[in-house]
């Protein structure tokens, strides 16, 4: 169990500090070019590369509402859930940590939201309560509905990494706009507790939003999508 945990920190870390990293550091510098769709990038490429790397310790999670989705789509133990929620948020504090000091490097360096996730006034587009959480919870939905698909029985083995990290991308394409994109409650912890918006007074969304997302996509792939054998 300690080396399963030992992965889920890792690899959350390596998410929030390659994903938020990229927004804080590479995006805060238009000459750079890489806009949203880098950032987009980033994420499912530290998904991809981690689930790579050790993904077959843990699974591969780096995410709590991923975890409850396994849990509930018969896959993870239980007993398992809050350990591995643990791990990860520990991880991603870490790596907004060592973001954060590596950020406040630069003279005149400010905070701000520091790739936090919010609405209203903290949306990138101004979107509201109601359409973060929304979104919110489609986007979980269908993380978690590509998570159990690509690695069921029926689907060639060592390209989940791929379709995993691809999809992630996508749904960054799609919600940067509106909530700065978390579908993960501990890639929005590890941030918010270094900007200096207030986002983490808007958190609670970022973790109801993708739990409950995560549970109806696992239902909705436990009885009507998984193959009799995995349901």
């Amino acid at each position: 169990m300690t080396r399963k945990l030992a992965a889920e920190l890792f690899g959350t870390f390596w998410l929030v500090f390659g994903g938020c990293g990229s927004a804080v550091l590479a995006a805060a510098f238009p000459e750079l070019g890489i806009g949203f769709a880098g950032v987009a990038l980033a994420f499912g490429l530290t998904v991809l590369t981690m689930a790579y790397a050790v993904g077959g310790i843990s699974g591969g999670h780096f995410n709590p509402a991923v975890s409850l989705g396994v849990a509930a789509a018969g896959r993870l133990p239980w007993k398992d859930l809050i350990p591995y929620w643990v791990a990860q948020v520990v991880g991603a504090i870490a790596a907004g940590a060592v973001l954060y000091a590596i950020a406040s490097g630069k003279p005149g360096f400010e905070a701000g939201g520091f790739a936090s996730n919010g609405y209203d006034a903290l949306s990138p587009g101004g979107y509201s309560l109601q359409a973060a959480l929304l979104i919110e919870i489609v986007l979980t939905a269908g993380f978690i509905i590509v998570i159990l698909g690509s690695t069921c029985s029926l689907v060639p083995a060592g390209f989940a990494p791929i379709s995993i990290g691809l999809a992630l991308t996508l749904i960054h394409l799609i919600s940067i706009p509106v909530t700065n994109t978390s579908v993960n409650p501990a890639r929005s912890t590890g941030v918010a507790l270094f900007a200096t918006t207030d986002a983490l007074g808007q958190l609670w969304l970022f973790w109801t939003a993708p739990l409950i997302g995560a549970v109806i996509g696992a239902l909705i792939w436990r009885f009507l999508l998984a193959s009799p054998d995995e349901a």
